[in-house]
């Protein structure tokens, strides 16, 4: 008998992860040169990452032989949020912060509930632990409060909360969020991911780590992989009562994020005119997207990150039809919208090829 067979039925049940479609694949799949594929698919910073960051990545090449020590970005951290530097937890990238979470608080015989078409690590994290993964009915694509506290049975320990929700960027407003985090059971761990937080208009922010103090079961996620462009460095973190991080230290991976990481995003953290600049050209995209897509008289959902979702006949034979043009977006038919197409805003130029070559695919 196979090794493989004897893995515990849930791992063998997990479906991996899907990303988006990397340039060079699709470059050797449609011979189409690498410098003529447009990359609409991962919610990346067009800008790439900023000066400041580039400039401390290519200074800490020169200790690359050592091994990470995540002291200052924590104490940077801390300092930024208000908390004490024993309340944050370090990833490699965000998704590893969740990780530690289901493997802290969820084991067989448990459940997660987490919304419709919510961010597919969520039931990968929760499957991994061997739990079990309770699916609450979205609201407009987005999540339903309602729907998700029903969902919670005796045997829930963790719910997952995304805001703005990826791949739908639906979000739900601070005051309802709150008042929906407030009911949940104390003993139930949540989980709420912000990896696009930054790209909210001002009058939707809200400091929700501050909310930690009045709410111990709370734990806060964000990333530098978006608004701060350095997704390819993998580094991101939580923040949460300093006994909830402990634990999620004690199954966190020894010198998880790496020294370019935490040089990177260490000088990231402080370029606010890059983060500044970023948010108004994610504004100033989203406006050229959605009118371009009102002129094609396609619908989409309102989004509140760096992407938006589009409503078309057919995703996967769309999708293909841009993908022979050389531009890559996201069919999000694994997240219960197989009529859909998620798209990045990017640079003016990258998102006038996506709606030239959106029409051409409509329209063939």
């Amino acid at each position: 008998m196979s090794i493989a067979l004897r893995v515990p039925s849930y791992i063998r049940a997990i479906s991996p992860y899907v990303p988006g479609k990397p340039i060079t694949e699709l470059a050797r799949q449609m011979g189409i040169a690498v410098e003529k594929i447009v990359k609409l698919a991962s919610n990346e910073n067009p800008r790439g990452m900023s000066p400041k960051a580039r400039k401390a990545v290519e200074a800490a090449l020169a200790g690359a032989e050592r091994y990470p020590d995540q002291f200052d970005l924590i104490a940077a951290l801390a300092e930024r949020h208000g908390v004490a530097a024993e309340q944050v937890v370090l990833g490699n990238g965000s998704n590893d912060v969740l990780d530690m979470a289901a493997r802290v608080f969820l084991a067989p015989g448990r459940s997660a509930v987490f919304s419709q078409h919510a961010f597919a690590v969520y039931p990968l994290a929760t499957m991994s632990a061997g739990a079990e993964c309770i699916v609450a009915p979205a609201r407009h694509y987005g999540h339903d409060p309602a729907a998700m506290f029903a969902a919670i049975r005796p045997d829930t320990h963790l719910v997952w909360i995304a805001n703005p929700n990826n791949p739908t960027g639906n979000f739900l407003p601070q005051a309802e969020l709150r008042a929906f985090i407030e009911k949940i059971p104390p003993h139930v761990a949540v989980v709420l991911d912000e990896a696009y937080t930054e790209y909210l208009a001002p009058v939707d922010r809200a400091d929700t780590v501050a909310w930690i103090g009045d709410i111990p079961n709370l734990i806060v996620t964000r990333t530098f992989s978006k608004i701060y462009g350095l997704a390819g460095l993998r580094v991101g973190y939580g923040v949460a009562r300093a006994e909830v991080a402990d634990l999620l230290n004690r199954v966190r991976q020894p010198f998880n994020v790496n020294n370019l990481a935490l040089a990177g995003a260490l000088a990231a953290l402080d370029d606010h005119v890059f983060v500044a600049d970023s948010f108004d050209l994610n504004r100033r995209g989203m406006e050229q997207i959605v009118a371009g897509l009102k002129r094609l008289g396609l619908d989409h959902i309102p989004s509140h990150g760096n992407f938006v979702t589009i409503a078309v006949a057919d995703g996967a034979a769309v999708n293909h039809k841009l993908l022979q043009q050389g531009v890559i977006v996201r069919p999000i038919g694994g997240y219960g919208l197989p009529n859909h197409l998620r798209v990045t805003i990017g640079l003016e130029a990258e998102n006038l090829r996506f709606l030239e070559a959106l029409d051409k695919a409509l329209r063939a």
